[in-house]
């Protein structure tokens, strides 16, 4: 099965190269990994294709203009841009140990997403932390009880823990998911009238549960350590609730505005 590795990015430069030192670093590598940048400047860029020409991974850019926060449009046109059978979303500000891409591939299962967890690192480690010390478990425990790592739990890699499956939207998060291309096709991407911050991944993973799919996570696989920046603007968070509501209300597979623009009658 071939994998791509979509990160959605802005203006975080230090944060995506420790994010692609992670993905360099794994034990199943990738098969491309396309970096979805929401409108950051000329550098980043210019690192990502330095960067691909010597990487062991197909590794590709993909740019739009700032026009605010717009997560929905970048990860659609990544994966219009992606060749493997199935894609693994991840932020541009979280660390992946070097199991992460195998652990997916253990979870990944046809009629379900994989919803993967995630550790918060305190601002006062997310500067110096590196991208082989998520690899330490000592390192990570000492972390935590020194209060710079939450969720201290998901630091326990058990690839033989049962997960579960359930139909539940509390905690998804797009930072970490795994998702089936076909899966994605068929509910048409995400949906791009989300624009501003929030609930674009949790719509998503409406349509997929409409679609008929389950959400699949375990407590102690496929984590990923989210390093600490300031929080984004919420100022059109009402109208995203808004339309999240209605899709739940509705069972909406399909979105108009989504990879594949639909006629809305």
């Amino acid at each position: 099965m071939q994998v791509s590795v979509v990160v959605t990015t802005y203006n975080k430069l230090d944060y995506l190269r420790k994010v692609l030192d992670c993905l360099a670093l794994q034990v199943r590598l990738p098969d491309e990994v396309i970096v979805a940048d929401d409108g950051s400047g000329p550098e980043t860029g210019d690192y990502v294709r330095l960067m691909a020409e010597d990487c062991s991974f197909r590794l590709l850019h993909v740019w739009h203009e700032d026009r605010g926060f717009r997560a929905a449009r970048i990860r659609n046109k990544a994966v219009k841009a992606s060749t493997g059978d199935y894609v693994i979303f991840l932020d541009g500000d979280c660390l992946v140990n070097r199991h992460f891409i195998s652990d997916h591939m253990r979870l990944a299962e046809k009629g379900a997403f994989v919803q993967g967890k995630r550790v918060l690192i305190a601002e006062a480690r997310s500067a110096d932390i590196a991208p082989g010390d998520v690899d330490s478990l000592p390192s990570m425990l000492r972390m935590a009880l020194s209060g710079g790592v939450s969720n201290m739990h998901h630091l326990i890699r058990l690839p033989f823990f049962p997960s579960s499956r359930k139909v539940s939207h509390r905690g998804i998060k797009t930072c970490n998911m795994g998702v089936f291309s076909e899966d994605i096709y068929a509910v048409n991407g995400f949906n791009e009238r989300f624009v501003g911050w929030g609930r674009e991944d949790s719509e998503f993973a409406a349509r997929l549960f409409s679609l008929g799919l389950v959400r699949k996570e375990n407590p102690f696989m496929a984590a990923c350590y989210h390093l600490w920046h300031k929080e984004n603007a919420r100022e059109g968070l009402e109208q995203n609730d808004a339309m999240l509501q209605e899709v739940i209300s509705s069972g909406e597979v399909r979105c108009l505005d989504g990879i594949e623009k639909l006629s809305g009658g």
